[in-house]
């Protein structure tokens, strides 16, 4: 599955005038649990969303999962945006805006509750959210590492 999330025109002012290329940030994932996220840059759109997906397949990686949603609470920071997630109990669907819909739906996530506080930047909030998801971490793994710590 592969979600373009947003087209950025940027110009370069050269000596005969304006010279103008696009970006696209692209969110690519499995539905099952795998996800990824490319930038590409080019002078014409489709071949930029081309570039973003092969990188985004390129950085794909396996978020903890917890059935159809996440394992636990996380809030993760991006320069000026936070973007908070939290598990939902099934049939809760997917509570989330714009960006961080996206990179869920990609992920395979269906019921979750989230919340973006401070800048709406589509690049920073697609990277908050994936570094929030590369945090999860399997509470069973979690537990056996506090066991063995107070063991030593």
């Amino acid at each position: 599955m592969e979600k373009v999330v947003f087209i950025n025109r940027v110009a370069k002012v050269v000596k005969g005038g304006r010279r103008f290329s696009f970006t696209a940030i692209v969110v690519v994932g499995d539905g099952h649990g795998r996800v990824g996220f490319g930038m590409g840059r080019a002078n014409e759109v489709p071949e930029a969303i081309r570039k973003g997906g092969v990188i985004a397949r390129r950085e794909m990686f396996k978020v903890q999962m917890n059935g159809t949603t996440i394992s636990h609470d996380v809030v993760t920071q991006f320069k000026a945006t936070s973007v908070l997630m939290r598990p939902a109990s099934a049939g809760t669907g997917m509570i989330a805006g714009g960006a961080v819909r996206a990179v869920l739906e990609a992920a395979g996530v269906t019921d979750v509750l989230s919340k973006t506080y401070g800048s709406r930047n589509a690049v920073n909030v697609v990277r908050a959210t994936i570094d929030g998801l590369r945090k999860l971490r399997d509470p069973q793994q979690v537990r056996n590492e506090r066991l063995a710590l107070a063991r030593a």
